[in-house]
């Protein structure tokens, strides 16, 4: 029996002799491991309310920035050193010829693993470093962020995240180990290139599983009366169902990924078919070796499917989204005409100003402030603590004139005709979560600091586009410290425009805040994303330079040069079309629940979107993981071919 210091040596030739596979694994889990810590980290520094008026909730949105990362990096890492492990199936039943068991194999391959992620975490970890603040200083630039926004060395999220990247490794390392070393000697030898097993039966329970568990969620978000919050969110927010849709979005491209290796030999078989009817052996070599090699190919798909499924989904419900917006804002428009600042902001008496003399034309100002402490108690405005009610932010408008002039609410409960005197409205998901009903005093603390309550008024239909909480003008004159209308809604157009844009409420363009929601998007996939574009590089560079001996049998064989780059280059283009087609996949079936969500549950009769597929984005990243594909692989088979020249 084979000893384990007797496989040491082994160890250190097979890490001589496969520097790519370990570069291309170190290099996975270190960008991994920054990727989670440069998260982390901000959203260590953040808290429920820091975000400038008008902007999405700063923690929320890295709190999905930190779960996308994990996400992609758990994919990546994962993928990496099991691809890395199955690189070395022959090298494993060598071992197994000489007599080592099974055990002994997963020890020597834990033991590797562990050395490659303890020396990543920590370059993940210094990498960091400046990483961080360089997210926060792009958020701050784009106003998602409190000037003064940054990052801090935290020791918390560094651990968290070299913890994360260190089981990942291990796990993805132990469990190709364990099916390598399963493998009888012989059998592995005499196959060693052929996969057969890849789809093991660990992962088709994780799979069925991953799909019952999709087809639960949608079945449930489009049955339920009503979500289940999130930590401090209420019920049936509408702004509750873009991270409802996000993570049906991640289950879904999750459960296609597991189902990689029965679907991509069979996409490969379908997108190859005009090859096999070629004579050149370029064409009909990269057709099998993209066929027999599936795990190969999985691996190196992976990466790009990620980028190409991530950018098609994440952009494509965040323009739903949009266009649920402006079509429920032009439904609700009462006004025919909105007046918003233009260089200098409006005047405090806009709306005074403009029907100055003009009986015909009714005019209700609107200025965004928020409120705290909503609904609590009076003797708890006296306690500042974080977590008590009086710390909790809202944001509200206030409205200076007639609702029903500027919007159509949908009313659950109470007329727009009674917002007037000390009166609030309140949307239904904040009447529901509070148990208030029309009637009800309200506390809350204005933006100045002054304590009163209000009644509530009306009850209306949750707006996408619309603060929760709408306040008279009458309970808060003199309270908003110099704030000055954000618009004017007009049912005629002013003879003065009073330095403002004009624009037309019945034809509304896009919400003024709604480039909010695509700065969201771009700081929750961008990290990932390029993450994703590197790891394509990574994961074509290690195929590359596992398969010179392959290269070298085929130039023995006659095949020039030009012929085996030719191969590869065209066997990368075939990875990145099925990596593309799966994508297509994913964004077609996300969209499209997605769009039936919006209509069935926050529009519900009051407008509706259509189905539209972000071609564009979809287009752009097959693009990109293509040329990226191309010339990574056959850069990287350049090298080895030049290498193995040398050699003779």
């Amino acid at each position: 029996m084979t000893s384990l210091g007797t496989l040491l040596p082994v160890a250190a030739a097979s890490l001589r002799r496969r520097k790519a596979a370990f570069a291309g694994s170190y290099v996975a889990l270190t960008l991994g491991v920054t990727l989670v810590a440069t998260t982390g980290s901000l959203l260590n520094e953040t808290a429920g309310d820091d975000s400038p008026l008008g902007a999405p909730s700063l923690h929320k949105v890295l709190q999905f920035t930190s779960a996308m990362a994990a996400f992609v990096a758990v994919f990546v890492v994962a993928g990496t050193f099991a691809f890395a492990v199955a690189q070395r199936r022959q090298e494993i039943a060598m071992l197994r010829a000489v007599g080592a068991t099974p055990r002994q194999i997963v020890q020597l391959i834990t033991g590797e693993a562990v050395v490659v992620a303890l020396a990543s975490a920590v370059s993940g970890c210094l990498l960091a470093l400046p990483g961080a603040p360089a997210l926060a200083s792009w958020l701050v630039a784009r106003g998602a962020a409190p000037e003064g926004f940054t990052a801090r060395p935290a020791a918390g999220p560094m651990l968290l995240a070299a913890a994360v990247g260190l089981a990942v490794a291990l796990l993805g390392a132990v469990a190709a180990a364990v099916r390598a070393g399963r493998v009888r000697a012989v059998e592995a030898l005499g196959d060693a290139a052929a996969d057969r097993t890849v789809m093991t039966g660990a992962r088709w329970a994780f799979a069925v599983l991953g799909l019952l568990g999709l087809v639960g969620v949608v079945s449930y978000y489009l049955s339920a009366a009503s979500l289940p919050p999130a930590p401090g969110d209420q019920p049936d927010d509408p702004q509750l169902a873009s991270q409802w849709v996000m993570g049906a979005d991640l289950a879904t491209i999750t459960t296609l990924a597991l189902f990689a290796p029965v679907v991509v030999p069979l996409l490969v078989r379908l997108l190859s078919a005009p090859l096999a009817r070629l004579t050149a052996a370029a064409p009909l070599l990269a057709r099998q070796n993209a066929l027999t090699a599936v795990r190969r190919t999985v691996s190196t798909a992976t990466p790009a499917f990620l980028t190409i499924a991530l950018a098609g989904t994440a952009v494509g419900s965040t323009a739903a989204f949009a266009d649920a917006m402006t079509a429920q804002a032009r439904a609700t428009a009462a006004a025919r005409y909105v007046l918003r600042p233009g260089a200098a902001p409006l005047p405090a008496d806009a709306a005074h100003r403009l029907t100055a003399g003009r009986p015909d034309l009714h005019a209700t100002a609107t200025t965004s402030t928020v409120v705290t402490g909503l609904g609590a108690d009076r003797p708890a405005f006296d306690d500042h603590g974080e977590d008590s009610p009086a710390s909790a932010p809202s944001a509200a408008t206030v409205v200076d004139g007639d609702l029903a002039t500027a919007w159509t609410l949908p009313a659950v409960d109470g007329t727009a005709a009674d917002l007037h005197g000390a009166t609030l409205a309140a949307s239904t998901d904040q009447a529901r979560g509070h148990g208030w009903k029309v009637g009800d005093q309200v506390n809350l603390r204005l933006a100045d600091g002054t304590v009163t309550g209000l009644r509530l008024a009306l009850v209306y239909r949750t707006q996408l586009g619309l603060d929760e909480v709408l306040l008279s003008g009458d309970a808060v004159t003199g309270h908003l410290d110099g704030a000055r209308p954000g618009a004017v809604h007009l049912s005629a157009e002013p003879a003065d425009r009073l330095g403002g844009v004009l624009t037309d409420a019945q034809a509304p363009g896009p919400d003024p805040n709604a480039h909010y929601a695509w700065i969201a998007t771009t700081t929750i996939l961008g990290p990932a994303l390029l993450y994703a574009l590197i790891a394509i590089v990574n994961t074509m560079v290690m195929s590359a330079a596992d398969r010179r001996r392959d290269f070298t049998v085929l130039r023995l064989a006659g095949t020039v040069r030009r012929q085996v780059l030719r191969m590869v280059a065209l066997e990368a283009a075939l990875v990145v079309a099925t990596a593309a087609v799966l994508a297509l996949a994913v964004t077609a079936l996300t969209q499209y629940g997605t769009t039936a969500l919006l209509n069935h549950r926050i529009l519900a009769g009051q407008a509706s979107v259509a189905l539209r597929l972000p071609w564009l984005p979809l287009a752009g990243g097959a693009a990109l993981c293509l040329a990226l594909a191309v010339a990574a692989s056959t850069l990287s088979a350049r090298v080895a071919l030049a290498g193995r020249a040398a050699a003779r």
